[in-house]
């Protein structure tokens, strides 16, 4: 039941993301001011993402180290903030809301079905991680982390870059709103 739960949220996710962003680019008010403030909220996003990335091997080893020694979730977190860094750029307070709300109503059933799925393929390991580090928000804890380093292969594998790509799109639609629309 949870797994089918967690592939009907993944197929709602993309097209949900595609409407919210027309409606974003429709009611937003960008101002210099703004874009650089949510400019500097979605870079650190995006960093966190592309840290996270180099951290991971999907379902081969629990990844634990870098960002994953703060919240079980970085690349859950790090596009948290690129939204928010962006709605903060929007300029419109009522999109940063549904932003929040349609992120985290989507996001934290997910990340529920994954630590079921991480328990089931690791076992007691997960459940120690799991009890000392963070589903999303990162706090200091007390999991002791690997000295695995970050492998940048990683982060060309998963092809996290083209979040990068993305941002950068996605920041040039804003700004030419910004200066020629608004």
């Amino acid at each position: 039941m949870a797994s089918k739960n967690k592939k009907l949220l993944q197929k709602y996710r993309v097209p949900l993301g595609f409407l919210f962003g027309i409606i974003f680019l429709i009611f937003a008010r960008p101002t210099t001011d703004l874009m650089i403030i949510g400019g500097i909220v979605a870079i650190l996003g995006l960093m966190i993402r592309g840290w996270a990335s180099g951290h991971i091997e999907k379902n081969r080893d629990l990844a634990i180290s870098g960002p994953y020694a703060f919240t079980r979730n970085p690349l859950y977190f790090g596009s948290f903030l690129m939204g928010i860094g962006f709605s903060i750029a929007a300029g419109v307070w009522w999109i940063g809301l549904l932003f929040a709300v349609l992120y985290l109503g989507i996001y934290f059933p997910v990340m529920s079905v994954e630590s079921g799925e991480l328990t089931e393929i690791f076992g007691d390991k997960y459940l120690e991680y799991a009890q000392k580090v963070s589903l999303f928000f990162p706090w200091f804890s007390t999991y002791s982390s690997t000295k695995k380093r970050f492998q940048f292969d990683l982060y060309l594998r998963y092809r996290e870059y083209q979040a990068s790509l993305g941002v950068i799109f996605a920041w040039i639609v804003l700004a030419l709103k910004a200066f020629f629309i608004n």
